[in-house]
């Protein structure tokens, strides 16, 4: 084989192909034998492209050595590896591989064994593990081993390994009489090695779910969903990647029904929205539930029996903050429903269906962008992930907040004298979950499983109690009659006297101060009822 044509191209005279999936492969496979390719092929790919009419020697043929331990050795043999291996430029490996009569191979195409996409299966609102067995023989071995052998030697040899970019290849295989540039070289070479670590990194994944300890080394390995039309700025590039074998639930494989292209933004504050319903729905799985989010806060959030009272009620708590905002609803949408929610101006709307006369309606308002897939569940090896300087942060996801089960007045301590009166319970606990969605320092006013005033994003306690209790009044609201909670412990009495002085009825908070007691005191002289849920919820 030898450079040809202009600068550094090279004729692609033989190519080995290994593929998984058979798209694309007897178009490409003509292609190739039209510019006089000679094709070597494993067993499967081999059947198909001569199913198509397309010669092709089989790896058999060439290597002489049949595959065995039930196909889990087909390509690893020197007359493969070394045919892409083999440095071109210099003489004592062409001589090597004459002195063994081996020809070298210019092209390889390879996609590998669906491992990633199989590690997970979908089950209700959460994923169990795939059977362990059935994925193991799904981890592949030869095909990364010729994708890497291939991208090792790109100044010589080109390696493909998506279907989609077949048609790449045969427009420049046909502009360039058979060549290949090294540009695109380069370039395939790279994704090619992209693929490879990210195909490592799920399998990583999977075989170290279940441990205890943070393993030595870790990666993130992600795959492109879509492009954004910015990032949390419009100077600001950005992406959206998953990093995990699709689910049905997930942001990642939620189905756009309309609008523009998403941000940064709305995927950020889609995904709090969805995961406040999320909460709500784990709190109540019998009601309907629905959120507004701004800038990954809640603007209002309210919980009952249907899903139209419920975006009522959460746009009721706070329309100013709402002007622009994402909302996620726990049910499906019909036409009464869509027709309020096109008298607003809304960035999302997510939820499970949108009937046809709700989308007839929507379809009005061009720029809305309608978002439709199940609400997520708990996933509890997903890792949340920041960027810091010269490295990464990383948390398992809070997945605690709530105990007792049905009877939770049994299951939280009460420290005051007053224990809260039965029907105070739901709005407690309604609050308690809307606290976990806002920045901390956090805290929500509620009454009758809505939210009144929320203060979040506050350096000091008592000023997001304030700030709540301020919002509510200027909203229209009476905080007087309000169960309120708390991201985090009171450090100090002024926070339940400024409750107090508003007439908050009921108060959860984690507890743990070094002044409970103080704090305690103060609520038994105001007769507010206090919980302790001894779990903290900050969200930073």
């Amino acid at each position: 084989m030898t450079r040809e044509a202009a600068g550094d191209r090279i004729a692609v005279r033989r190519a080995i192909l290994s593929v998984w999936d058979k798209a694309g492969l007897p178009e490409l496979g003509g292609t190739l034998a039209r510019h006089g390719v000679r094709l070597i092929a494993s067993g499967g790919t081999a059947r198909a492209l001569a199913d198509a009419g397309v010669e092709v020697t089989s790896v058999e043929e060439l290597t002489g050595a049949p595959e065995f331990l039930g196909g889990r050795v087909k390509t690893l043999h020197p007359a493969i590896h070394g045919a892409i291996l083999a440095r071109r430029d210099r003489p004592e490996d062409m001589e090597a591989l004459a002195a063994r009569g081996i020809e070298p191979i210019d092209l390889v195409i390879v996609n590998l064994y669906p491992f990633a996409n199989a590690s997970r299966t979908a089950v209700g609102m959460g994923s169990v593990p795939a059977d362990e067995e059935a994925l193991t023989e799904l981890i592949d071995i030869g095909g990364v081993a010729l994708i890497r052998a291939a991208a090792k030697n790109w100044r010589s040899v080109a390696v493909v390994t998506e279907p989609g970019d077949y048609r790449e290849l045969r427009a420049e295989l046909d502009a360039g009489g058979g060549t290949l540039s090294a540009e695109t070289r380069r370039r395939l070479a790279a994704r090619a090695i992209r693929l490879t670590a990210w195909y490592d990194g799920r399998i990583a994944a999977w075989l170290s779910e279940g441990e205890e300890e943070w393993p030595e080394r870790w990666s993130v390995a992600g795959e492109r969903v879509s492009e954004l039309r910015y990032g949390e700025n419009p100077h600001q590039a950005a992406a959206l990647y998953r990093d995990q074998a699709p689910r049905p639930e997930d942001l990642t494989a939620a189905k756009v029904l309309q609008g523009k292209a998403l941000s940064y933004n709305n995927v950020l504050d889609v995904e709090a929205a969805r995961r406040l319903v999320r909460d709500l729905h784990t709190l109540d799985p019998a009601g309907a539930h629905g959120a507004i989010i701004k800038h990954t806060i809640p603007c209002g959030a309210a919980s009952c029996e249907n899903a139209d009272d419920a975006y009522a009620r959460a746009l009721a708590a706070d329309p100013v903050s709402a002007f622009g905002g994402v909302v996620a609803l726990s049910g499906p949408v019909g036409g009464p429903l869509a027709r309020k929610l096109a008298e607003h101006f809304l960035e999302v709307v997510y939820a499970p269906a949108f009937d046809d006369e709700a989308r007839e309606v929507l379809a009005r308002k061009k720029n809305l962008r309608l978002l439709t897939g199940p609400m997520p569940g708990p996933d509890p090896w997903a890792h949340e992930i920041r960027r810091v300087g010269g490295g990464l942060l990383v948390q398992r996801p809070n997945l605690e907040w709530l105990s007792g089960g049905e009877r939770p007045e049994e299951a939280y301590e009460v420290p005051t004298e007053r224990r809260p009166e039965p029907s105070q319970w739901p709005d407690l606990l309604f609050a308690w979950t809307v606290c976990r969605a806002v920045a901390s320092n956090a805290i929500v006013l509620a009454k009758g499983r809505t939210t009144v005033g929320i203060g979040g994003g506050q350096t000091n306690r008592v000023g997001a109690v304030e700030l709540a209790i301020r919002y509510a009044r200027e909203l229209g609201h009476q905080p007087s009659g309000c169960v309120l909670a708390s991201d985090g412990f009171f450090p100090f009495a002024d926070n339940v006297e400024t409750a107090a002085v508003a007439g908050i009825a009921a108060i959860i908070q984690p507890g743990g101060s070094l002044r409970d007691e103080e704090v305690i005191a103060a609520a038994d002289r105001a007769g507010i009822p206090m919980v302790f849920t001894r779990m903290r919820q900050f969200r930073h």
